[in-house]
C-alpha cells in the first residue's frame, strides 16, 4: 500500500477469490485492503523490520524446481523469483514467487502482475 508496510495474518487460500484482502493484525484487527492498493504480500517466518530480501536478484542460475522469472514493478524496481511449472498454482491476482534469497525471512512473495506489452515474451 503506497509502499506502506501492513504487518498481519490472512488466509493464503482466499487470495485469488476475495478481493478486498482481509488482513488480521497482531492486535486483533480486521482491516479490508482493495487488491488494487497491494504491490506485494510477503509471506515471512516471522515479523520483522527487514521482510524484503535483501538480494532482488540471482547470482547465478538457480537450482529451485520451476520457472526463473523477473518482475518489473510500474515504479522501475525489479524483482527475480521462482514460480512454480504448474498453470494450477498461477493465481488470477497475482503470482507467488519464491525469491531469490532463501536465507532472508521471507519465505514466497505474491506479487500483482500485469503483462507489459514490452514484456520480451510479446516481441518477436
Amino acid at each position: 500500500m503506497d509502499k506502506q508496510a501492513l504487518r498481519g495474518y490472512l488466509s493464503p487460500t482466499r487470495l485469488g477469490q476475495a478481493d478486498p484482502i482481509d488482513v488480521l493484525s497482531p492486535d486483533g484487527e480486521h482491516e479490508q485492503i482493495p487488491l488494487a492498493k497491494v504491490r506485494a504480500v510477503y509471506f515471512v517466518r516471522e515479523f520483522s523490520d527487514d521482510f524484503e530480501p535483501e538480494r532482488k536478484a540471482f547470482l547465478s542460475r538457480p537450482k529451485l524446481d520451476g520457472l526463473w522469472v523477473r518482475l518489473r514493478f510500474t515504479d522501475g524496481d525489479t524483482l527475480e523469483g521462482v514460480v512454480p511449472n504448474d498453470l494450477l498454482s498461477l493465481l488470477d491476482n497475482g503470482l507467488q514467487i519464491t525469491p531469490p534469497d532463501l536465507n532472508s525471512t521471507t519465505d514466497r512473495i505474491l506479487c500483482r502482475v500485469a503483462l507489459s506489452p514490452k514484456s520480451p515474451c510479446s516481441e518477436s
